[in-house]
Order: structure tokens, then sequence, then C-alpha cells
């Protein structure tokens, strides 16, 4: 019983210690940007070795992931996002319209959540490594798009002109598109837009394509 107790404590200290660091690393990210957070940094803020950075999460680029991760989900939930209710939902609305304002809400939540982090990585520039964590970001978004919208083929149906592979795949690509954070960044930071307007304006977006 001791051994399971201590296994048990020994575990929720280092889940305790995952989630200070990466708190840590949002704080340093957003107020200086990539180039302002070092693991050495990281682990003076947030009173831990560099090791301790290094055994719990990884060197840099994996403390970014974390942080983005993190900010993505909203938690610290192990629910990944396509089983979140947010996204579930949309498949519980009776057509495509119902469909297309639910996916539009669900785009705008996540902007919401990871632009100012996504603003302040790339406002002085991309180094290499970043430029890989921004590769990655895009890979998991198309997974993203080909997840809701395979979803909406399968439960709603599309029309028939995007019904076939070649057509579906056009449509993947136009919505990943639709969707980048740079139109997000361009309409509500820019251009002083609120989550609504941009809600309203994507719903729109995404009716045209899949009438």
């Amino acid at each position: 019983m001791a051994r399971a107790y201590d296994m048990s404590t020994r575990a929720e200290r280092a889940r305790s210690t995952r989630e200070q660091i990466i708190a840590t690393a949002t704080g340093l990210l957003l107020d200086g940007g990539y180039a302002g957070m070092t693991i050495a940094t990281l682990a003076e803020s947030a009173r831990v070795s560099p090791q301790t950075v290094y055994n719990s999460i990884g060197g840099k680029p994996a403390v970014v992931k974390a942080v983005y991760d993190r900010m993505m989900a909203g938690d610290a939930e192990s629910i990944a996002m396509s089983d979140r209710p947010e996204f579930t939902s949309m498949f519980t609305a009776p057509d495509r319209a119902g469909f297309v304002t639910a996916y539009a809400a669900w785009v705008g939540l996540l902007h919401s959540r990871v632009a100012p982090l996504i603003g302040a990585l790339t406002a002085h520039g991309v180094d290499a490594t970043l430029t890989d964590f921004l590769a990655t970001i895009e890979r998991e978004r198309y997974t993203g798009v080909t997840h809701a919208m395979t979803g909406l083929r399968t439960r709603i149906g599309l029309p028939d002109r995007i019904a076939t592979e070649s057509g579906f795949t056009r449509l993947l690509d136009a919505v990943w598109a639709l969707i980048a954070p740079d139109a997000y960044d361009r309409l509500v930071r820019r251009s002083g837009w609120s989550r609504d307007d941009y809600e309203e304006w994507l719903a729109g977006q995404l009716g045209v394509l899949l009438t």
C-alpha cells in the first residue's frame, strides 16, 4: 500500500511540476516571444533546474508545443480535440447551415485561445526551429479540418459537386486556407473585428463552399 501511495505522490508531483513549467513558459513567451525564453530563464522563473525542464517536457521546441497545446485545449485534460464536446456537438446540427455556424464558433474559439501566442512567437521573425513548430501546427490544423469535414460528409452529407474524392480534397484545402490563423489575425487584431464578427463572416464563407 505504501509503495502505491509513493508512486501516486510522485506522479502528482511530476504533474504539478509540469503544470508550473507550462504556466511559466506561457508568460515568458507571451511577454518576450520565442527569443525571449530560454531553458535557463524558464527554469529560473519556474524555480526548477534546467534538467527538470528537459525531464518534464523537453527542449525549447517541446516547451513551445506544450504551451500551444495547453492554450488550444483550454485545460490540462487528456482529451483529444476531436473528442471534446464543442467539436462533437457540431454533428448534432440538423443541416449544413447549422453545422457551419457551429464549426465557425469552434474555429473562433480556438483562434481566440492561441492567436496571442502565435502573434508573440512570430512578431520578431522566425528561425528554423520555430519554422518546424509552425509546420507541425499547420499539419495538425489540416487534420482537424479533415475530421470536421469527414464528420459532416458522414452525418449530414455534402453537395453532389464536392461529394467525389477529388471534390472532397479540394474542399479540405479550401477550408484549411479559409480558417488560417492569418485571416483571424488580419480581421480581429489588425482590423478590429470582434470574435462574433469573425465567426459570422467565416460561417458565411463556409456556407458558400458547401452550397
